[in-house]
């Protein structure tokens, strides 16, 4: 009887699941081909052929929208234990540079970014937002500072923002691709500014 009632609801949180990725999908998809000005929930919702209801169901504003979509691209990540920070803090970058180089993703940062100045934008949304993309290189520069091989005296959430900043203004204000290079440098520079000394 069980199996009868679940035939006849239908698939369920598959549908939802694939609603919510053919809208993040189209709202990247849109952004990467026009920008940001051609971003409205009827133009996202057209392109993902699903209705606005269905949308606003799950984000109930633009700004939810583009986070959401950004995070579905450059979310939180994990990186083991590797036992030295500038392994681990390379591994960090690695993972962001090729999330970084997905077609259209400079756009979507840019646009994250714009928005959040926007009148009437909820500031802490975006704050959290940033907040678990940059969670990961705090956790490996405070594993370090407990393993030794990073300065006790070093603020873990300054430097995340050093590293983050980095790749983002290379890729957003100097229009290019972060590449392995920049990895290599950024990685170089922090562990040199950070790195406990060898005893």
């Amino acid at each position: 009887m069980a199996d009868e009632q679940a035939q006849r609801r239908g698939p369920g949180r598959p549908r939802q699941e694939h609603v919510t990725r053919a809208v993040l999908d189209a709202v990247v998809d849109l952004v990467a081909e026009s920008g940001m000005g051609a971003l409205t929930m009827d133009a996202v919702a057209a392109r993902a052929g699903v209705s606005k209801p269905a949308m606003y169901r799950r984000w109930s504003t633009k700004q939810d929208l583009v986070i959401a979509a950004a995070e579905s691209r450059i979310g939180p990540l994990e990186v083991p234990d590797m036992g030295d920070f500038r392994a681990e803090l390379r591994a960090v970058l690695m993972a962001r540079m090729e999330a970084y180089r997905q077609p259209g993703i400079d756009r979507l940062l840019a646009g994250v970014i714009g928005a959040s100045a926007e009148v009437g934008a909820v500031r802490e949304a975006f704050s959290a937002y940033s907040a678990r993309v940059m969670s990961e290189t705090r956790h490996v520069l405070e594993r370090g500072v407990v393993r030794g091989d990073v300065r006790p005296d070093v603020q873990a959430a300054d430097a995340a923002t050093l590293v983050a900043a980095a790749m983002v203004f290379r890729m957003v204000a100097e229009q290019r691709l972060p590449d392995e290079a920049l990895v290599e440098s950024v990685v170089d520079l922090i562990g040199r500014a950070i790195g406990a000394p060898s005893l």
